[in-house]
């Protein structure tokens, strides 16, 4: 199943998941509250994204003079991904990372680690802008910002169930409402945990889209596989402090996770990356 088609069939789960809940919980009025609510919220997170994220980790912006050849690198790859050239910016982190932001294609930029311009050579750091681009090319800030709307609006209409638990119903109420107490607590513990499991699910189906339409843009998967092996050997060696709600951006989790936390992850595990573009230059024609 192509990774597009996943996301679509994910977010139309999530939201169909919004939409029992809430009528479930609030009817069409607490369901309509709750949406306008999450979705006042996270288009003025997604309108200023790249302002906020750039600000957020110190980023300034490298001029042409400055790296000549890699506004030249970045030049190449928006022409071959058809898109406008996004602007660059280097954050002062020594984790070697990158990440890309902005509303679409027209105000989008790519920022990279000092740490990451150190390890790779051109070929892995062509490999992981391309990545990147590949982010800007599929709007993939717009995707996740429609599945944390959905995602949030869930979690206030849980909200309001949890507060009328608190406060209470009349006998009456309590006999018309088709939620048990039990029931209600189920629901407040696990529609979140549902909903968070759906987002990351998209996160990390975006993520894999990223990989192979970067791959493509740039015509090189091995050099993003090797790219993608070598900071992830050194991401947990050298820690930073990175905000939770935004380690879904970077092009490798900057948060420690594995195991049964791998549903909860924004990424999938490097391992599985790696293989799927060695499968991808395989069938390229890019052998070892």
């Amino acid at each position: 199943m192509g990774y597009t088609i996943r996301s679509v069939i994910l977010l139309g789960v999530l939201t169909g998941l919004f939409l029992f809940v809430g009528n479930l919980i609030g009817g069409k009025i607490g369901m309509t509250i709750a949406l306008m609510l999450a979705g006042i919220m996270n288009f003025i997170a997604y309108w200023f994204s790249d302002r906020i994220v750039l600000a957020m980790y110190g980023a300034r912006e490298i001029t042409e003079e400055e790296a000549p050849w890699l506004h030249r690198m970045v030049e190449e790859l928006a022409q071959r991904a058809n898109i406008p050239k996004p602007k660059i910016y280097l954050v002062p982190m020594e984790q070697p990372n990158a990440f890309a932001t902005g509303r679409g294609p027209s105000r989008s930029a790519v920022a990279v680690t000092a740490g990451i311009l150190q390890l790779l050579d051109r070929d892995e750091l062509r490999g992981v802008l391309a990545h990147e681009i590949a982010h800007i090319k599929n709007r993939d800030v717009l995707v996740a910002t429609m599945a944390a709307t959905i995602a949030g609006a869930i979690s206030y209409l849980v909200n309001m169930l949890q507060w009328a638990l608190i406060f209470g119903h009349s006998r009456d109420e309590e006999n018309n409402n088709p939620l048990s107490i039990i029931g209600s607590i189920a629901l407040i513990i696990v529609t979140p945990i549902i909903a968070m499991i759906i987002q990351m699910a998209i996160s990390r189906s975006r993520e894999y889209l990223a990989d192979e339409t970067g791959a493509k843009i740039s015509g090189d998967p091995l050099a993003l596989a090797r790219a993608l092996e070598k900071i992830h050997n050194y991401v947990y060696q050298i820690p930073a402090e990175v905000n939770q709600g935004t380690a879904h951006l970077f092009i490798e989790n900057p948060l420690k996770g594995g195991g049964i936390w791998e549903l909860f992850s924004t990424h999938p595990s490097t391992e599985k990356r790696i293989e799927r573009l060695k499968e991808l230059a395989r069938k390229m024609g890019r052998l070892y």
